[in-house]
């Protein structure tokens, strides 16, 4: 199964990439100031407004924010339970980052995170020979908002933030309405729910 989306992780990939060419010349060249050219670079290349960042590294919220709410989902799709199994793996990520309590309510907190998940699609990318699709392509997309408790503003926000991920079929599958084909798939919606909250958390943390 390949999951299509660009995130922070493919830009920290290339400045990965970028400083292991750039130690590996400095290497060549400068010899036994080295150390004191490769501190140099990396120096420049993170304090620089190039728009990269290392990921899971970076968080542009405010320093007070400690405790993040975030309630039940929004299901705006004929998916059955969607909403419910897509916050609770929004949840887990927050709290896995280590930084934040999380709280499935809105009060009591430093901030809210507020979704909705307003469609879910899914489109056939290869057939069997039996011309029953093997590969579909699943999109979801959600309406997702950040708010401070404190300022009643809003520090993050998408209001149609989408996620594709190409699944591939265990048997030919016929329907493509999404609640008769997770029906039949049922790997599938977990698949998507888990990588689609990883985006999520992923977009409002790591710094761009």
């Amino acid at each position: 199964m390949n999951v299509r989306l660009s995130t922070a992780e493919d830009t920290d990939s290339e400045l990965e990439i970028l400083i292991g060419l750039s130690l590996r010349v400095l290497r060549v060249l400068c010899g036994g100031a080295f150390l004191t050219a490769s501190l140099a670079i990396l120096a420049t290349l993170v304090s620089t407004g190039c728009g990269y960042s290392l990921a899971g590294r970076g968080s542009f919220l405010p320093s007070y924010i400690k405790a993040i709410g975030v309630p039940t989902f929004v299901n705006r799709t004929p998916v059955f339970n969607v909403e419910t199994t897509l916050t609770e793996k929004v949840r887990r990520e927050f709290i896995g980052r280590g930084k934040y309590s999380v709280l499935p309510q809105a009060t009591g907190v430093d901030a809210t995170l507020i979704g909705e998940v307003s469609s879910i699609t899914i489109t056939p990318a290869s057939f069997a020979p039996n011309q029953l699709a093997s590969r579909y392509v699943i999109a979801m997309s959600a309406r997702i908002e950040l708010r401070d408790n404190h300022s009643n503003t809003v520090l993050w926000q998408n209001p149609s933030l989408v996620f594709r991920q190409d699944y591939e079929a265990a048997s030919g599958t016929g329907p493509l309405d999404p609640t008769a084909f997770f029906g039949q798939q049922a790997n599938a919606l977990d698949r998507v729910t888990t990588e689609f909250a990883r985006t999520i958390v992923s977009a409002i943390l790591e710094a761009f």
